[in-house]
């Protein structure tokens, strides 16, 4: 099968999930890791091998990137301490585990590859857990961590899946060398990250300076800037992956004020699109790369299968005995702590600890191993690495994936305060201080015009202001016969505007270039519709 006929289907197979998903109110992660799997035994397939070396360099860094862009980083401060036990502290724990059990049930499997092994499949995905929670009231505090520690962790992982991976290709390994290059591989990922994050500010000013700005150009240069991160911190031997996630947390950060609101809204819609898209491609590729595995050798898979179950259900117990000794422990022997972040109910962490699901982090970590050593021998048990990651992301994604939502139900978690709620509160004040610019903007007025222009502008923000304090969140039967007709009375009058320049577009008065500039403000004026 030609890779164009490849690429078709794939695009088709994407189209599809996105379907299924949103049909079965599923997260994607789950329909991929369900579609992955039944590839592998879809008859008539080519098996796929993909280059391991392009593998992170085509994957990581977007990945890495727009984690680090939607951090909020006030929660993750607030929440570091939790955040930095689950992504480092566990992370070397599920990682120690899996290699000594790895080591004793897989055939023909090192202590280092052991280790390759454990560092795969210890960091966590929280996109599914994450897309969840949002059909529920969870305390955002969990939200936060989860989020946290799926940025984090993925650098604690990887960084301890380099040096594996050396040890096993170079065949040989120092733990001394290797923890005293740790913090100097770490802090020089994280400079390299801020360095570019600073490059590609300064190259937006002067592009804003010149007029060469505009929202193609500021989103290329925004795609680039992960894999410059990347490249850059890899020429200088030091951490690729953190210098991807802070550049992606220092540009999010600054996009407020560097780019314009046309730039972070055609961003925001790239990246959702791209995102999805590599998860899919990823996904279809392991259950095309598994086929090979799996028909070729059936019975080596199936003799595989424990191991694999008994490493996932490790990874599970591993983090549930590490979540709760974590929470209570620090705040028995840290008086302060104690008082000033009691702790959070056991309702709260068993749900964090039952959240430890892998993604494509994993999946992209394991079709990475280099297919030979340095001395030219194979690497040891590469495809039996590649299946034992799939089945750990296969189990802890649709086992504990799918029982989520009666785990919400059954521990009746909510959310301190209501979410919409703040939301509307937040943009009445935003409104109320264009409102009060505007009284300034008034009382320095020098004409009739002017005061015209502003009193419209300032009813048009009065009224906004009465329209969201009419809103009663989660609650429309209480919401108010006003407020209702608000919303369809601007419906219609949007529908109208539609009609219109689609009849003037039909009848060739307008060029199509002109219909979509127009049609343009008209959807943004309807998502600003609350």
């Amino acid at each position: 099968m030609s890779e164009p006929v490849l690429l078709v289907l794939g695009l088709a197979a994407a189209v599809a999930f996105a379907i299924v998903s949103k049909r079965l109110g599923v997260p994607y992660p789950i329909v991929f890791v369900l579609a992955g799997a039944a590839l592998a035994f879809v008859p008539g397939l080519p098996p796929v091998r993909i280059a391991p070396d392009w593998i992170f360099l085509s994957i990581l860094p977007p990945l890495l990137f727009s984690g680090g862009w939607t951090t909020d980083l006030t929660l993750f401060r607030a929440n570091l301490r939790p955040i930095l036990l689950l992504a480092v502290g566990l992370v070397v724990a599920s990682t120690a585990a899996v290699a000594l059990l790895a080591h004793a049930v897989v055939p023909g499997l090192g202590w280092a590859a052991a280790f390759v092994l454990g560092a795969i499949v210890s960091p966590t995905d929280a996109i599914a857990a994450i897309a969840t929670f949002e059909r529920f009231a969870v305390p955002r505090r969990i939200v936060a961590i989860l989020e946290g520690e799926g940025l984090v962790n993925d650098a604690a992982a990887l960084v301890i899946y380099a040096y594996a991976v050396g040890a096993v290709v170079a065949g040989g390994f120092s733990l001394l060398d290797a923890a005293g290059s740790f913090v100097v591989v770490a802090l020089g990922g994280i400079l390299v990250g801020i360095a570019i994050e600073w490059c590609v500010e300064r190259l937006a000013r002067v592009l804003d300076r010149l007029e060469l700005s505009d929202s193609l150009i500021d989103n290329l240069i925004i795609i680039a800037t992960p894999y410059a991160a990347y490249l850059s911190a890899q020429a200088l031997h030091v951490s690729p992956v953190l210098a991807a996630v802070v550049a992606g947390i220092q540009l999010g950060r600054r996009s407020a004020v560097i780019y314009s609101p046309e730039t972070r809204l055609v961003g925001e819609n790239v990246w959702r699109l791209w995102i999805y898209v590599i998860n899919a491609f990823v996904f279809m590729a392991i259950g095309l790369q598994l086929r090979g595995f799996v028909h070729g050798g059936a019975h080596a898979a199936a003799a595989l299968l424990p191991a694999a179950l008994a490493i996932s259900v490790v990874l599970i117990v591993v983090r549930l005995l590490w979540i709760f000794p974590m929470a209570w422990l620090p705040r028995a022997l840290i008086r302060r702590l104690r008082r000033d972040d009691p702790m959070p109910p056991l309702a709260d962490v068993a749900l964090i600890g039952w959240t430890g699901m892998r993604g494509i982090v994993s999946l992209a970590a394991a079709l990475a191993i280099p297919l030979y050593a340095m001395n030219g021998a194979p690497f040891p048990a590469r495809d039996a690495i590649v299946f034992i990651t799939f089945v750990v992301i296969f189990v802890t994604l649709v086992g504990q994936g799918l029982t989520l939502i009666p785990l919400v139900k059954w521990l009746r978690l909510g959310r301190e305060g209501d979410g919409e709620q703040r939301e509307i509160e937040v943009r009445v004040a935003a409104l109320e201080a264009g409102v009060a610019k505007l009284d300034e903007l008034r009382a320095a007025a020098h004409s009739d015009a002017e005061h015209e222009v502003i009193e419209r502008l300032r009813d048009e923000y009065v009224h906004r202001i009465d329209h969201l304090r009419s809103h009663r969140p989660q609650a429309q039967p209480h919401e108010t016969a006003a407020s209702r007709f608000d919303h369809v009375a601007q419906n219609e009058a949007l529908l109208a505007e539609r009609q219109a320049i689609m009849r003037l577009r039909d009848r060739g008065e307008i060029p199509d270039e002109i219909f979509r500039k127009v049609q343009y403000d008209l959807d943004l004026a309807e998502t600003r519709l609350f």
